[in-house]
């Protein structure tokens, strides 16, 4: 399997730019901060500077996580997405086989979910529960809150 994880284009020019602004907003107020704390004297009993260096770990973390992401990504060419099944950029229109009520959800990588917009992940239990259905299939989810069960009603862009 695979690490690419696959991105529309501005999931992955957003997960650009953050990683760009860490860069350099980023370090540059990190480096003032430590500054700022190596100047109230004595290091071995500066707990501002303490703090200080451990959130440069915690920055350089991030950076090196997104440095990691950017590296594996790749763009989804939106039109040649098989709209034959579920998969990832598929906007998927679904039926609670219990409760009648529909709902649509877009499937995207995991950076890019807001549930809010109706953009579930791949990953999540609902989006890997999906994957690879056709119109019309029926499909049972184990969630957190129990089990639900889903027909596939409609696979669009």
């Amino acid at each position: 399997m695979s690490n690419f994880t696959y991105y529309t284009e501005e999931g992955l020019k957003r997960i650009k730019d953050e990683l760009s602004n860490l860069k350099t907003k980023g370090r540059a107020e990190m480096a003032r901060q430590i500054a700022e704390a190596r100047d109230k004297g004595d290091l071995s009993e500066n707990a501002e500077y303490d703090a200080a260096k451990d959130a440069q770990g915690l920055l350089e973390l991030k950076i090196s996580k997104l440095e990691e992401t950017v590296s594996n990504a790749r763009v989804i060419d939106e039109s040649n997405i098989d709209l034959s099944k579920v998969s990832i950029l598929s906007k998927v229109k679904l039926k609670n086989k219990k409760t009648g009520v529909e709902i649509t959800y877009t499937l995207v990588a995991e950076e890019e979910a807001d549930l809010k917009t109706g953009r579930i992940s791949v990953k999540s239990p609902i989006g890997k529960g999906l994957l690879g259905k056709k119109k019309g299939d029926v499909t049972e989810i184990v969630i957190p809150a129990g089990k639900l069960e889903l027909e596939v009603l409609d696979i669009t862009r």
